[in-house]
């Protein structure tokens, strides 16, 4: 044999061995040990585990739950939040949890509002308060301390405004997936009540002595109850980890239920004066999406979509009008879905008078108070010229007769002056000053733009039969709107 090939023997022999060796060993077991083909099944593999962090960036939805005198900077302030805070599918931070913060800044007065201020009989105009707000308080005590950035349109009373549902629709049979929608509104609408009670909203008395506080020309300043403001958190909240067994992953991504109600996020700020229509519009899912207690959609999946209408405000009151429609949903990490969504309920300010029609179109409306107002403010200038002059009113000690045109033009300020000057002209002329500026701001002036800032709470419902539909009189035009209309010859 050549010497060449002892190595290669050597080696064929020595692997051989190790085989024979290792079968031994996997063979041996102790006695009465099973035998291999009973032996258990392999363990299934461990659940996957998901951090639960509210991510930088996420708004916390706060509320001042009292009125609030403001004195002075580093003034302490406490709050609620209004709206649940999720981690993928997990409640992290409930409505109503307690928040504390303080007045960061108070905001001199500039010398154009100070001189506007007196033109209106107001001495105290309201200055520009800044807050922030640094800790959560949990229900079981816990305190979290973060840091947020106050977003710019916040700092104001809001109501939850929903889609009215016209006379037509209410005479049609409901389908399965407008009762299941119906029942989510009216679920949530029970959370938010809860919630709101929590907030220490003044009773009609209370309500009272507000009003006529406000008409005094020198006042203090209050941030109400129901105040809301956004803070973006610049640091992630973290709530520990947390196993998710492969059932309750196993319908995340699926088409959502037709009928499904979503509680989201506007991302893309919209406004009827500067928003044109065809614009992209996104919103980002606040809460998960479960279909009993299948988890469909986590917190964080975004619903793309597109302005249909915006119509800006004009003068003599014309207001502006909002319509939006969501035809695509994004699941983080997932597969785009074609859908058809319809904002049903909306947060606005209680001062913006947002409507909600049935296809969910949104448009200011004007409050009916105007005509009331204006009638009052001109009844006042009428009673200020009332034929007599001054001398009549030295002779019969009625000098007083100017004192509804002063109430007419500067409130309480008006009355003052005209009390101590005594004379029907500055009457007649503060009245006839208030009453024209009652008449323009009610009647002539640029109406309300719909205006939804960024962070605004909506609920979304997901269905063909809540598909937004232009208004009647667009609907009946005989051909689209387009981008470059061909002009006629």
């Amino acid at each position: 044999m050549p010497a060449r090939n002892v190595p290669s023997i050597v080696s064929v022999s020595a692997f051989l061995i190790g085989v024979g060796v290792a079968q031994a060993t996997l063979q041996v077991r102790p006695p009465g040990a099973a035998a291999p083909e009973a032996q258990a099944a392999p363990a299934p593999a461990p659940d996957k585990t998901i951090a639960l962090t509210v991510p930088k960036g996420a708004p916390l939805e706060i509320g001042l739950d009292g009125d609030i005198r403001v004195k002075k900077a580093g003034q302490e302030i406490h709050a609620r939040i209004l709206q649940p805070v999720y981690a993928f599918d997990r409640l992290v931070v409930p409505a109503g949890t307690d928040v504390t913060g303080h007045i960061s800044k108070i905001e001199p007065l500039s010398h154009k509002k100070r001189v506007f201020g007196i033109l209106n009989g107001d001495l105290t105009p309201a200055r520009a308060v800044a807050v922030d707000f640094t800790e959560l308080t949990l229900a079981d005590g816990k305190r979290i301390p973060f840091h947020a950035l106050i977003t710019p349109g916040s700092g104001r009373p809001i109501q939850l405004v929903s889609a009215t549902e016209d006379a037509k629709k209410k005479n049609v049979v409901q389908g399965a997936a407008t009762k299941k929608i119906d029942a989510a509104k009216q679920q949530a609408r029970e959370t938010w009540n809860h919630t709101m009670r929590q907030i220490k909203d003044p009773g009609k008395m209370r309500r009272l002595e507000q009003y006529a506080v406000a008409q005094l020309p020198a006042r203090p300043q209050y941030l109400r109850a129901g105040t809301v403001y956004f803070a973006e958190l610049e640091e992630p909240l973290d709530f520990g980890n947390e196993e998710l067994s492969p059932s309750r992953m196993s319908f995340l991504g699926t088409p959502p239920p037709n009928g499904s109600l979503v509680h989201a996020l506007l991302i893309t700020p919209l406004s009827s004066a500067t928003t044109q229509k065809g614009a992209d519009v996104v919103a980002v899912l606040s809460q998960p999406l479960f279909d009993g207690d299948r988890l469909i959609l986590c917190e964080g999946s975004r619903l793309k979509g597109t302005v249909l209408q915006a119509r800006p405000a004009h003068h003599w009151r014309q207001n502006g009008q909002l319509r939006v429609v969501f035809r695509e949903l994004v699941p983080p990490d997932g597969v785009e879905q074609k859908i058809v969504a319809g904002l049903e309920s909306v947060q606005a300010g209680r001062d913006e008078h947002i409507k909600l029609d049935a296809e969910g179109g949104a448009e200011a409306t004007t409050s009916k108070t105007r005509y009331l107002s204006t009638g009052l403010t001109l009844a006042l200038t009428t009673a200020s010229f009332r034929s007599h002059n001054d001398a009549d009113d030295a002779a019969n000690g009625q000098g007083n007769s100017g004192a509804a045109g002063g109430l007419a033009g500067l409130k309480l300020v008006g009355v003052v002056l005209t009390l101590a000057v005594k004379s029907q002209p500055v009457g007649m002329a503060m009245g006839a000053y208030g009453s024209a500026r009652s008449v323009y701001s009610h009647f002539v002036a640029k109406g309300r733009d719909v205006v939804f800032a960024k962070n605004t709470p909506m609920e979304i419902s997901l269905g063909a039969q809540h598909t937004p539909v232009l208004p009647t009189s667009q609907a009946k035009s005989p051909q689209p709107e387009t981008a470059n209309p061909t002009p006629k010859p």
